[in-house]
C-alpha cells in the first residue's frame, strides 16, 4: 500500500507549530477549495393530468389504476382524471388506491359516439370509426349524471362493446354539470380539422358550443411526438380563440410509464386482431402516451401560455371523494341499538341455530367457525348493509308474489330461506344457483336442455 503522509521531519516540525502558522503551512489548494455546490432541485410545477386510460379500457390501457395513481404521485400531479372508454369500470379501484395518498381525484369517460349513424366496434378494428367525446364529472351531481348516461347507453346497445350515444341525450343529461373536452384526433373538432379542414372544426367547435355551453366546453391540446401534433394544436389554438373558449393540455395518457410502450402495442394489435407487424402503422414509435409530470408537460406546450394553468384550474374544479356517494342504506338496527354487523350476526346466529343447533353442540364446531369467519369478513369489507338489503329485498318479495313472476316467486323463497338458515357464503352461492336453475327449468322445461 502506497505511504501518503508527509516525511517524518516535516511532519513532526508541523505538530510542533503554533495552530494560526499550521494553518499557514497548510497547501494553498487545501485552503482555497470550497465545498462543491448540489444543485437544488426545481419545484415542481401543478398541474393535473385530464385524460387518462387504465387497464379498464379493454385492450387500449396498459396500467392498472393503482399503477397510475404511484406513477402520478412520483411526478408530482397534484390530480388525474380516469376517462376509461364508454364506462366507470375502474373508478373504484381508481379512488381506493388514490384515497389518503392526497392526489385528487377525477371522474370522467370517453364516450363513443356514431358516425353517419353508427359505431365501428373496438374489437376487431386497427382504427374504430367512432366520433370520441370526454367528459369529466363536475363533483357528484356530475357523477350520477354521468353515470346514468353511460348506463341508458349501454342498454340501448343491446349488446356488450355497443354503447348506443346519442349526442342530444348526452347534452340533455349534462346540465351544466360537465366539462367537456374536445378530444383526441378522434374527437369531432380535431377530426373535422384533419379531415375537412378549419371551416368545418369550426361547426364543430359551434356544436359542441351549443349543446353543452360556452363554459363548459374546453379545446385539447395534446402532443405525442408525432409529425402533425404541433400544427394540429396551433390551429386549435386559433379556434378557440376564434369562439372564446379556453383551452387545456393534456397527455391522453395510456400506461403509467414510458416501459409500458410494448405491452400497450401488443394490446392494441390483439384487439384489432392484426399481428404487430400489421398494426404497425397505427401504433407510436415510442413510449409518448405515459404519464408526464407538469414540468415536462411545461416544456411541450410553452408555445401555448396558460395550457397548462387551464388543467390545473379544471382538475381542481372537478374533483371529488368517491366514497361521498355511496348510497344511503335504511338505518337497520337503530330501533334496537344494534349497528348493522351486530344486527347482521344476529340474525345469522338466529338461523344457523336453527339449522346447525346451538354453540357448542357436538359436531357443528366447523359450521359455527365458518359462520364466524365470514361474518368477520364482511363486517371488514363493510359489506353488512348489503347483505341486510338482500334479505329484506327477499323477504318483501315473498310477502307479495304478485310482483315477480312465479319462477322469481320461488326463487326469492329459496333465497329467503339460504340467507335465514344461516348457511356460508361459498355454500349459499352454490345452493342458490341450484335454486335458480331449479325455477328456470320449472317455469321453462327446455331452459335446462343441451
Amino acid at each position: 500500500m502506497t505511504d501518503v503522509s508527509p516525511p517524518a521531519p516535516q511532519a513532526a516540525q508541523a505538530a510542533q507549530a503554533p495552530p494560526a502558522q499550521q494553518a499557514q503551512q497548510a497547501p494553498r489548494t487545501a485552503r482555497t477549495a470550497r465545498p462543491a455546490r448540489t444543485a437544488r432541485p426545481a419545484p415542481p410545477v401543478p398541474y393535473a393530468e385530464l385524460h387518462c386510460h387504465s387497464n379498464f379500457s379493454f385492450l387500449d390501457g396498459a396500467s392498472g389504476p393503482g399503477e397510475l395513481v404511484e406513477e402520478a404521485l412520483r411526478l408530482g400531479l397534484e390530480a388525474l382524471a380516469l376517462t376509461d372508454h364508454n364506462g366507470l369500470y375502474g373508478v373504484v379501484r381508481f379512488a381506493e388506491a388514490a384515497r389518503g395518498t392526497g392526489l385528487g381525484t377525477i371522474v370522467g369517460a370517453e364516450l363513443s359516439l356514431p358516425v353517419e349513424g353508427k359505431v365501428t366496434p373496438r374489437a376487431g378494428s386497427i382504427d374504430p370509426e367512432a366520433e370520441h367525446l370526454v367528459v369529466l364529472a363536475k363533483g357528484q351531481r356530475g357523477y350520477a349524471r354521468l353515470s346514468s348516461a353511460i348506463g341508458r347507453a349501454q342498454l340501448a346497445g343491446g349488446s356488450k362493446g355497443r354503447p348506443a350515444f346519442s349526442f342530444e341525450e348526452l347534452a340533455h343529461a349534462s346540465a351544466g354539470e360537465w366539462f367537456v373536452l374536445t378530444g383526441c384526433r378522434q374527437g369531432a373538432v380535431p377530426r373535422a380539422l384533419e379531415r375537412e379542414g378549419p371551416s368545418a372544426a369550426l361547426r364543430a367547435l359551434h356544436r359542441l358550443i351549443d349543446a353543452f355551453g360556452r363554459e363548459a366546453v374546453l379545446v385539447e391540446l395534446t402532443d405525442h411526438g408525432a409529425p402533425l401534433d404541433q400544427a394540429r394544436n396551433d390551429a386549435l389554438v386559433v379556434l378557440a380563440a376564434q369562439v372564446g373558449v379556453g383551452y387545456v393540455a393534456t397527455t391522453n395518457a395510456h400506461y403509467a410509464a414510458p416501459s409500458r410502450h410494448r405491452l400497450a402495442s401488443t394490446l392494441a394489435a390483439i384487439r384489432a386482431r392484426h399481428s404487430l407487424e400489421e398494426a404497425e402503422g397505427y401504433l407510436p414509435a415510442w413510449g409518448s402516451a405515459s404519464l408526464r409530470s407538469g414540468r415536462e408537460q411545461q416544456r411541450r406546450f410553452f408555445r401555448y401560455p396558460g395550457a397548462i394553468e387551464s388543467s390545473l384550474v379544471v382538475g381542481r374544479a372537478c374533483v371529488f371523494d368517491l366514497s361521498l356517494v355511496a348510497p344511503g342504506l335504511p338505518p337497520f338496527g337503530k330501533e334496537e341499538g344494534l349497528d348493522e354487523p351486530s344486527l347482521l350476526r344476529r340474525l345469522a346466529e338466529e338461523g344457523a341455530v336453527r339449522r346447525y343447533g346451538s354453540r357448542g353442540s357436538r359436531g357443528n364446531e366447523a359450521a359455527w367457525r365458518q359462520i364466524d369467519h365470514e361474518l368477520g369478513v364482511i363486517e371488514m369489507l363493510g359489506f353488512s348493509g348489503y347483505f341486510l338489503v338482500a334479505r329484506t329485498t327477499s323477504t318483501a318479495r315473498v310477502a307479495d308474489p304478485r310482483r315477480t313472476p312465479p319462477s322469481a316467486s320461488r326463487l326469492a323463497s329459496r333465497t329467503r330461506t339460504l340467507l335465514h338458515s344461516g348457511c356460508s357464503s361459498s355454500a349459499f352461492s352454490r345452493r342458490l344457483a341450484r335454486a335458480h336453475r331449479t325455477s328456470t327449468s320449472i317455469s321453462n322445461p327446455r331452459a335446462g336442455r343441451r
